[in-house]
C-alpha cells in the first residue's frame, strides 16, 4: 500500500481496482482543515485523465504490475506487435498507450515492458538510444552556427532536431526522455 506522501510524478496506483499512474500532484494545506493532495490521473490501459483528491495519510493499493522482457517485431496498423522470448506468445500493444516511446525501438530489439494484470501496456526504454540518420539535408561548409539544429529523420521514422555538421548515415545518440539529440555515435 502506497500513503499520499509517497506520490510523485510515474507513481503506478491502483484505485477501484483500475491501475493508474500519477501525472501531477500536488500537497495542499489549507488554512482551515485538515490537509489534501490533488493529483491527475492517467488511466494505464486507456490513457484517459482524471482528477482525483486524496486526504492526507490515505492509503491506495499497488497495482499488479510486472516487467518481462520482449522482443519487438513490428507494427501492426496503429500496433506495435511483441513476442514473449519464452513462449514465443505474440502480443499487441497499440501506439496509443506506447506513445513518443515507440519512435525509440527497432525491429527484432529486446525490450523491457510492463504487464498488468498480464496485459501489455507499456515498455520501458533506457535513457538513451542510438540510431541511424536516414534523412538530413546535407551541411554547407562555413555553416557552423553554434546552436543551430536542423530536423533529422531517424531509422524508426521520428524526426529530431540536430546539429548542421550531422549527415546522413551518421549514427546519433538521442534522450528517449525528452527527445533531444545528445551525442554522436
Amino acid at each position: 500500500m502506497y500513503s499520499t506522501s509517497d506520490f510523485r510524478r510515474g507513481l503506478k496506483i491502483e484505485m477501484d481496482g483500475k491501475p493508474y499512474e500519477i501525472v501531477e500532484f500536488q500537497h495542499v494545506k489549507p488554512g482551515k482543515g485538515g490537509a489534501f493532495v490533488r493529483t491527475k490521473l492517467r488511466h494505464i490501459l486507456t490513457g484517459r485523465v482524471i482528477d482525483e483528491t486524496f486526504r492526507s495519510g490515505e492509503k491506495v493499493d499497488k497495482p499488479d504490475i510486472s516487467m518481462q522482457e520482449m522482443q519487438y517485431l513490428y507494427r501492426e496498423g496503429t500496433d506495435f506487435v511483441f513476442m514473449d522470448l519464452e513462449s514465443y506468445e505474440q502480443k499487441n500493444i497499440p501506439a496509443t498507450q506506447v506513445g513518443e516511446k515507440g519512435g525509440y525501438v527497432k525491429e527484432g530489439e529486446t525490450v523491457k515492458v510492463m504487464l498488468y494484470n498480464g496485459e501489455l501496456f507499456d515498455m520501458d526504454l533506457p535513457a538513451s538510444v542510438a540510431l541511424e540518420v536516414v534523412e538530413t539535408e546535407p551541411g554547407v561548409q562555413g555553416d557552423r552556427v553554434t546552436g543551430a539544429y536542423k530536423p533529422a529523420k531517424l531509422e524508426t521514422g521520428i524526426t529530431v532536431n540536430v546539429p548542421l555538421f550531422i549527415a546522413q548515415g551518421e549514427r546519433i545518440k538521442v534522450d528517449t526522455r525528452t527527445g533531444e539529440y545528445l551525442s554522436r555515435e
